[in-house]
């Protein structure tokens, strides 16, 4: 397939456009910057010059491709709603493009925010609804096009994508550990976040483009969840540095947005995507590229 990929340069998106490229699709990969342009082809894809913001651009690489993976996003973690407004837009921009086409437009989404008490599963409908929420809402908009002719497929990602150069949760956690001489952790630190490798993350994103029937949510979930007191130890082990516990609310003002979710438990299940996808993580757990050293920097 001809495969257009948004955020191809980015952490999740190089290891996804180098599955596809692999496994001779074709890809063409937005690119904001000459930096970004240089990724792109390094990995063997094509370039279309555009961002997030560019919604002309994003729909003139979605137009004549056969497939689209959107994995773009703004990460504003200053300014949360620009990025959901972002990236609401962008999914509406593809939707409406693929609209009555039958082609497969597969999305990046999260597991976090339901707080069922609960592991999530796929079966769980997201409970952002509309502009104002979390996402912008993307999801649950881009589901109603199944019913659109787009082959729809949400993947929801784990909290935490892991492998070397992985600048998301954990990297944070391991600045401001560096910052406050000490790895935080909220209340007993039992909480947990569900995570997954990138290559094994990048696999399932093609097999659930290849694959997946309009309107299916896929569980990029390898661990359905680490407690953050592990992911602390982890990290104090590295860095040389001990752990300390904190309310919630010194957690927020330490890490603006991200602290906000240091004491939140969010397990996820992928039982169900394993089974229907004959998908088997193999890649290292997240203690393990912990104890490799990629967050030592």
């Amino acid at each position: 397939m001809r495969v257009f990929v948004t955020g191809a340069s980015g952490f999740i998106g190089n290891a996804v456009v180098s599955e596809l490229v692999a496994t001779g699709h074709q890809v063409t990969g937005l690119a904001r910057s000459d930096d970004s342009a240089t990724v792109v082809k390094g990995l063997g894809a094509a370039v279309h010059r555009g961002d997030l913001d560019d919604l002309d651009a994003i729909r003139a690489g979605a137009g004549p491709a056969d497939a689209v993976v959107h994995l773009a996003n703004k990460h504003d973690w200053a300014n949360p709603a620009e990025s959901s407004r972002a990236e609401r837009a962008a999914v509406h921009a593809i939707a409406e493009t693929l609209a009555g086409s039958d082609r497969p437009f597969l999305f990046a989404s999260g597991v976090a925010g339901f707080d069922l008490g609960r592991p999530v599963t796929e079966l769980d409908v997201s409970p952002a609804v509309g502009p104002q929420s979390a996402r912008g809402g993307a999801e649950n908009l881009a589901l109603e096009y199944a019913q659109r002719g787009v082959r729809v497929v949400s993947a929801r990602f784990a909290a935490s994508v892991h492998d070397k150069d992985d600048h998301g949760f954990v990297a944070i956690i391991a600045d401001a550990a560096r910052r406050l001489a000490a790895v935080p952790y909220v209340g007993d630190g039992a909480n947990r976040w569900p995570a997954v490798h990138r290559s094994d993350a990048a696999l399932l994103v093609r097999l659930g483009l290849e694959d997946a029937p309009a309107g299916t949510v896929l569980h990029v979930v390898g661990e359905e969840g680490v407690p953050l007191r592990q992911v602390a130890e982890a990290l104090g082990d590295r860095l040389g540095l001990p752990t300390k516990s904190m309310p919630a609310e010194h957690a927020s003002a330490e890490m603006p947005f991200v602290g906000r979710y240091l004491g939140v438990d969010a397990p996820a299940s992928s039982q169900l995507t394993r089974e229907r996808f004959g998908w088997t993580p193999v890649g290292p757990t997240l203690l393990d590229d912990i104890m490799a050293g990629h967050y030592d920097r």
